[in-house]
């Protein structure tokens, strides 16, 4: 572990201002330290900002203010006032054969809206995987068929996923399932729907509402950054990092090159880093041995879209968010921002965030706006969704880096890397979700930050790789 920082004017730089970025800032000052934090981006949030086109207000994804965890969420509202979150209920389906589903799962409104034959064929398919389990449960597929069975799991596990991932289920890990599911299974829904409530003292329950800031989450960064900006942390905008200096078992400076190509050098007593560790690593001057580079070269990241189109709000759906699993469309999930907060839209209007999954430099991340508006449209008509010419606005954001991809071989590379940064630069800390390559959500990446900076500051020894590894559904809360 790196030495403990107890000197207020010992200097401590942070890597981008995004949620962990930002909450390491905000800690950091309540101690009266004045950090570094170094953006690329010309805006703060992260994949957590809230996008503002011409009145209109909307999200890069959705991002509900739920968590287990009582700090957490103790720091929004020390942050935003309780009159700045808004009580939203929470309702989000899947979308398949023009048929809604609820979402997670429950199995009377799947097995219903299935018809008795389709039922019982799943049902048979769910009792065929209890006698015999996929050869192979450490991809997402096997993982999830033997929950689910291989029938549901093809109707609606594959299609989205393989959305997302841009790549064949079955070489897919475990572990994103395993972060997103948890221990659902459709045994567990079952036995749920049957069971008399007077015996479901110990079921966990699924969350039913959700805080939410009144102007989308980027309210929470933007006042997050006035804050520790008026405490004495210094940030700086399009500081892209261009190397990470370090010496005798130390990193002592980061390295940045300004919009105009300017270098310039931060020195650096401590390092936390939100930038993707593959990036963090491939920057480290002296370069690593050539296995940590290729380990770091092979990480990969799934990059992200979003088509935003105005509609009148009377041809919206109620819920938060739609998943579309329908193979013939390339959309994957609709948000209705007016769902969200009345507040992100304009009266008798509303803003769908039609969601794309890409890499970057492909067909669609290279397509030009006006083609995306158009594409997003027809594609909502194609599922009979929304009208064609119904739409009014449409607005593009693309956003790089959006999921770290759990591939066979991610878990390997990241243990690597893990084990030279702790050898060679022990006083750097990567942290969030892109700094540790991890599915985290909002608020695991804001605790490992939290965490971090205890033990920079207080010496203790948290080991910020636990978080986010809990066994229960991240959606769900024990009635106990």
């Amino acid at each position: 572990m790196s030495a403990v920082s107890q000197d207020p004017s010992e200097p401590i730089v942070i890597i981008g201002a995004g949620p962990a970025g930002l909450t390491a800032a905000h800690q950091l000052t309540k101690l009266g330290r004045q950090p570094i934090v170094l953006e690329a981006d010309d805006v703060v949030g992260g994949i957590s900002r809230t996008v503002e086109k011409n009145g209109w207000r909307f999200d890069i994804g959705g991002h509900r203010f739920f968590t287990k965890v009582p700090e957490v969420e103790a720091l929004w509202h020390e942050i935003l006032p309780d009159d700045d979150f808004l009580l939203r209920p929470r309702m989000s389906r899947i979308f398949f054969e023009g048929k809604f589903y609820d979402y997670p799962l429950r199995a009377m409104n799947a097995l219903t809206n299935l018809g008795l034959l389709e039922a019982a064929r799943c049902v048979a398919s769910y009792g065929w995987v209890r006698l015999r389990p996929p050869a192979d449960c450490t991809t997402f597929e096997g993982w999830t068929a033997s929950r689910f069975g291989w029938r549901l799991y093809r109707k609606f596990f594959k299609t989205y996923t393989e959305k997302v991932w841009g790549v064949p289920a079955d070489t897919i890990q475990a572990d994103w399932a395993a972060q997103r599911i948890k221990n659902l299974s459709l045994g567990r829904a079952v036995v749920n729907a049957v069971r008399p409530r007077r015996n479901q003292t110990d079921i966990t329950s699924l969350i039913e509402e959700f805080q939410y800031p009144r102007l989308g989450p980027g309210m929470m960064w933007e006042t997050c950054r006035d804050t520790v900006v008026s405490r004495g942390a210094r940030l700086h905008h399009g500081q892209r990092v261009v190397g990470i200096i370090h010496d005798q078992g130390r990193a002592n400076a980061v390295c940045t090159a300004g919009p105009d190509g300017t270098v310039a050098q931060w020195p650096a007593r401590h390092i936390i880093s939100t930038m993707p560790i593959g990036e963090l690593i491939a920057a480290m001057s002296p370069s690593p041995p050539e296995v940590v580079l290729e380990a770091a070269k092979a990480l990969q990241h799934r990059d992200f879209l979003t088509v935003a189109l105005v509609i009148p709000d009377r041809l919206a759906f109620a819920d938060n968010w739609i998943y579309i699993h329908e193979p013939g469309v390339r959309l994957g999930r609709i948000q209705n921002f007016r769902s969200w907060s009345p507040f992100m839209v304009k009266p008798g209007f509303t803003c769908l965030g039609l969601e794309y999954f890409v890499n970057e430099g492909d067909d669609l991340w290279t397509m030009s706006d006006t083609d995306l508006v158009a594409l997003g449209e027809g594609e909502l008509a194609t599922l009979g969704l929304v009208p064609t010419g119904t739409v009014t606005e449409g607005y593009v954001v693309r956003m790089p880096k959006a999921y770290p991809v759990y591939d066979a071989w991610y878990s390997g590379h990241i243990d690597t890397l893990r084990e030279w940064l702790a050898a060679n630069t022990p006083n750097v800390h990567p942290v969030g979700r892109n700094g540790m390559h991890k599915y985290n959500n909002q608020d695991h990446s804001m605790l490992t930050a939290m965490l971090t900076v205890e033990n920079i500051c207080d010496g203790t020894a948290h080991d910020i790789w636990n978080v986010n590894v809990e066994q229960q559904y991240h959606e769900q809360r024990s009635s106990v």
